[in-house]
C-alpha cells in the first residue's frame, strides 16, 4: 500500500467502526387526547421516560403509621421482590457480558506435555525418539472489529433490557404495595363492619330483653320473643362471618410482609384511614414515570437494535486474530529466539450461501420490533384507562357515600321511632325488626362504599405511577 493511501485506510477503517445498521429509533406514538375525560388535566402526551423521583412513599398519603410499617416489612421480606431483584441482576450481568464482546480477547496458555510418537508413523526420521517431551506456553489475542455495529446493537440491546427489567422489577414492588394497601384498606374495612355489628348486637340485646320483659308480663307475643331471638342470633353469624374474612385478610398480609400466617397477627383498628385529596388537575405526563411503560418503550429499543444484529450478519465479519509463545522438546528456553513463534493477521467471514437463514432472521427481527411496539401501545392504552376507571369510580363512589350516608340517617332516625311506638304499644314487633335491619344494612353498605372509594383511590395513584408529588 503507498504511504499516503494508509491514512486514509485507518480512516476509513474508524468510520466503518462507528457505522450502525439499526434503524433510527423513535418511540411509538400513541394518540390519546390532550386531557383525562373524567377529569380536567393539562398538557398533551408524551412518549415514556425514566421513572420520575416521588417525593415520599406513596402510601404515606394515607396517613397510617401501620401502614407504613407494613409497606416498609414487604420491601425487606417479601420473596417474590427477592426473586425479581434476582432477576434485574442477572440481567444486568447479561448485558455486561455483551459489552465484553467490545474489548480484545487476550488469553494465555502452557501446555507442558510427555509424548510418545508410534514407530510407524508416515515421514517419522530414524533418528527422531519415540519418546520425548513437549512444552509450549503462549498469548492469543481475538478482537472483533464489529465494523457493521452488530456487537455494539448487542450491547445496547442488552442495556435496554437490563433497563427494561429494572422497570419490571419497579412495576412489580409497585404492584405489591397495591395489594398490600388494598388488603389493608379491606381489613380496616372489615373493623369498622365488625364495630357496627357490636353496636348493633347491643341494641340488638336491648330490644331482647324488652321483649323477653314484655313476653313475660304477657304484653308480647312469643312471636315478637322468636322475632327479636332471630334477629340477635342472625346478627351473631354475620359478625362470625365478618371475622373469618378478617383471618383470611390477615393471612394474605402476612404472606406478603414475608411472615408466616401462622405467627402474623394485626390487631383490630380502632380508626378508619383518610382519603387524600386528589389535585383539581391531573398532566397526562404523569403517566410518563409508570415502570410498565418505561420497561414496555426499553424492550421496543432492544427490538429495534435486534434489527441492526440482524442486518449486519449479511455483510463481511472482520476480526484481528494473533498468537506469541514458545515451544521447546522438554529442554530450553521458552522465550529463546529460536523457540519463539508468533502469527498476525485478519480473519474475514463472509456468508454465501445459508438456505435463507440471515432473510429468516431478519424478518423475525422485524416482526420482534412489531410486537415490542405494539405491547407498548397497548400499556399506554391500559394505563389510561386504569386512570380513567378509578377516576370515575373516584367521583361516583363520593356521590353514592353521600346518598349512603342520608340513607343511614334516615333509616336510624326510623329505628328509634320503630322502638318508641313498640314500647307504646302502636306497633308490632315486625316494624321493629324491620327497622332495625334497614338501619344495619344502611350501616353496612356505607361502609363498604367507603372501602371501595378507598381501594378507588389506592388504584388512582398507583395507575399514575406511584402518586403525582415529584420529588
Amino acid at each position: 500500500m503507498r504511504p499516503r493511501l494508509k491514512p486514509l485506510a485507518v480512516l476509513l477503517l474508524l468510520g466503518l467502526h462507528g457505522c450502525s445498521l439499526a434503524p433510527h429509533y423513535q418511540a411509538p406514538t400513541v394518540d390519546l387526547p390532550a386531557q383525562f375525560r373524567e377529569q380536567i388535566a393539562d398538557g398533551p402526551w408524551h412518549p415514556a421516560h425514566a421513572p420520575q423521583a416521588l417525593a415520599e412513599p406513596w402510601w404515606r398519603l394515607y396517613q397510617d403509621p401501620r401502614l407504613d410499617n407494613l409497606q416498609q416489612r414487604l420491601l425487606k421480606a417479601n420473596p417474590d421482590l427477592a426473586a425479581a431483584l434476582a432477576h434485574y441482576d442477572g440481567a444486568q450481568a447479561y448485558a455486561s457480558q455483551l459489552h465484553a464482546g467490545l474489548f480484545p480477547q487476550i488469553s494465555a496458555s502452557a501446555q507442558p506435555l510427555r509424548q510418545s510418537q508410534s514407530d510407524r508413523r508416515p515421514l517419522r526420521g530414524s533418528t527422531q525418539p519415540s519418546i520425548y517431551n513437549s512444552n509450549t506456553a503462549g498469548f492469543s489475542l481475538n478482537f472483533d472489529l464489529d465494523l457493521w455495529g452488530r456487537i455494539r446493537n448487542q450491547a445496547a440491546a442488552g442495556d435496554a433490557q437490563a433497563q427494561a427489567s429494572g422497570d419490571d422489577l419497579a412495576a412489580a414492588r409497585l404492584s405489591l404495595q397495591q395489594q398490600l394497601a388494598n388488603l389493608y384498606v379491606q381489613l380496616d374495612g372489615l373493623d369498622a363492619q365488625s364495630r357496627i355489628l357490636s353496636s348493633s348486637l347491643e341494641d340488638y340485646a336491648q330490644a331482647l330483653q324488652l321483649t323477653r320483659d314484655r313476653y313475660q308480663g304477657q304484653i308480647a307475643s312469643e312471636l315478637d320473643l322468636t322475632r327479636a331471638q332471630s334477629q340477635l342470633a342472625s346478627a351473631e353469624a354475620e359478625r362470625d362471618e365478618v371475622r373469618a374474612q378478617r383471618n383470611l385478610t390477615e393471612h394474605a398480609i402476612g404472606e406478603l410482609v414475608g411472615e408466616p400466617a401462622s405467627t402474623f397477627s394485626l390487631a383490630p383498628s380502632s380508626q378508619w384511614l383518610s382519603l387524600p385529596a386528589i389535585p383539581a388537575q391531573l398532566p397526562s405526563t404523569l403517566l410518563q414515570r409508570r415502570p410498565d411503560i418505561a420497561a414496555a418503550e426499553r424492550r421496543v429499543y432492544a427490538a429495534n437494535a435486534g434489527i441492526g444484529v440482524a442486518r449486519a450478519a449479511w455483510y463481511p465479519d472482520f476480526s484481528l486474530t494473533g498468537l506469541l509463545g514458545g515451544q521447546t522438546q522438554g529442554v530450553g528456553n521458552l522465550l529463546a529466539a529460536g523457540n519463539r513463534y508468533w502469527a498476525l493477521g485478519p480473519l474475514i467471514n463472509l456468508p454465501i450461501f445459508d438456505g435463507g437463514r440471515l432473510s429468516a432472521n431478519e424478518r423475525l427481527a422485524h416482526a420482534e420490533f412489531e410486537e415490542a411496539a405494539a405491547h407498548y401501545r397497548s400499556r399506554v392504552l391500559g394505563a389510561v384507562r386504569e386512570v380513567e376507571d378509578n377516576l370515575g369510580q373516584l367521583r361516583d363512589l363520593r356521590q353514592e357515600a353521600l346518598d349512603q350516608q342520608a340513607a343511614v340517617n334516615a333509616a336510624q332516625h326510623t329505628q328509634l321511632l320503630a322502638m318508641n311506638s313498640y314500647q307504646a304499644g302502636a306497633v308490632s314487633y315486625l316494624d321493629v325488626v324491620t327497622a332495625q335491619t334497614a338501619a344495619l344494612q344502611a350501616q353496612r353498605s356505607l361502609q363498604a362504599v367507603q372501602t371501595r372509594e378507598l381501594q378507588a383511590s389506592v388504584g388512582l395513584v398507583v395507575a399514575l405511577g406511584g402518586g403525582w408529588k415529584s420529588g
